[in-house]
């Protein structure tokens, strides 16, 4: 761990829950190893407090700070500025506190998007060419709005979303009209309650990834998946929950057979070297952190 001085420049982590994070484990393991004098430190924060955390972003000159539930659709009206992929994903789980000429924070803030590339980086390391592939997803959150915008820009071919009609449904039938108007990629917006429609289009699908909270604290102990029949076995299944590292959904698809099964770990990290770099100008060795974390 870094040694901290009076020199020490802070990175945040904006969510809520947020203490089962396994982030600063990762920035921290990061920096160290690239000889930064940078820490990044968990604060809970949700929306009704997340203007007064962005500003303090400004207020403290820290580097910035990532983001994440529930704030990633939201963060953006405290911000001078959103990347153009970010936008479109209609999402932010970085922001950075933009430098001068002269390497000094200016506390003008400009917000990011590396969760749908830490996805779909984790899942090229994985030796799988997902392009031209039929997709799966539960959820219209930030996080999966990232992966389906991403993957249809790199290539998804066809994409189905699933969600329950609450008021993040409208959100996903959103995104499906972005995808499909700017992009090649075919997205069908679908109630997860349909549970015969999600099964037959599971049983078709190459790739499928629950992008939800379920499966993680306080859910743990559920799926949205209602039993194993749901799977094939070469389907390649995701998870975007990484603590635990297994989920009930992901007992599921080894019950069923599937071999390629994949937790949100490499997630976790591919996003999380973007914004390091987005933050620091360095890149990390991703050997030594994917041994440091056990991934």
């Amino acid at each position: 761990m870094p040694n901290i001085t009076g020199h020490t420049e802070l990175v945040g982590l904006m969510a809520y829950p947020i203490r089962h994070t396994q982030s600063p484990t990762t920035h921290n393991l990061a920096y160290d190893k690239n000889g930064d004098d940078v820490i990044q430190l968990a604060f809970e924060v949700d929306n009704d407090s997340l203007e007064a955390a962005v500003n303090s972003i400004r207020a403290l000159k820290m580097l910035g700070s990532n983001i994440s539930m529930p704030n990633k659709t939201v963060v953006h009206k405290y911000l001078e500025e959103v990347d153009e992929a970010a936008r479109l994903c209609g999402a932010i789980n970085t922001v950075v506190n933009t430098r001068d000429e002269n390497g000094q924070v200016t506390g003008k803030l400009k917000g990011y998007n590396t969760d749908g590339m830490g996805y779909w980086q984790g899942i090229t390391e994985e030796g799988i060419d997902f392009k031209g592939m039929k997709m799966v997803l539960i959820g219209t959150g930030g996080a999966a709005t990232a992966i389906a915008v991403r993957g249809a820009l790199d290539g998804i071919a066809e994409l189905q979303i699933f969600n329950i009609r609450d008021k993040f449904y409208a959100r996903g039938e959103e995104i499906v009209e972005t995808i499909n108007n700017n992009t090649e990629c075919k997205a069908t917006m679908n109630d997860l309650a349909d549970l015969d429609l999600l099964k037959e289009k599971m049983q078709e699908a190459d790739i499928f990834c629950d992008a939800t909270g379920v499966g993680m604290h306080p859910l743990e102990d559920i799926s949205n998946i209602p039993d194993p029949s749901f799977f094939r076995p070469d389907l390649i299944v995701t998870d975007t929950v990484y603590a635990p590292r297994e989920t009930v959904m992901m007992k599921q698809a080894k019950e069923a057979g599937c071999t390629k099964i994949y937790n949100g770990m490499s997630m976790m990290l591919f996003q999380a070297l973007i914004a390091i770099e987005l933050y620091t100008g360095k890149s990390t060795d991703v050997e030594y952190m994917k041994e440091k974390l056990g991934i």
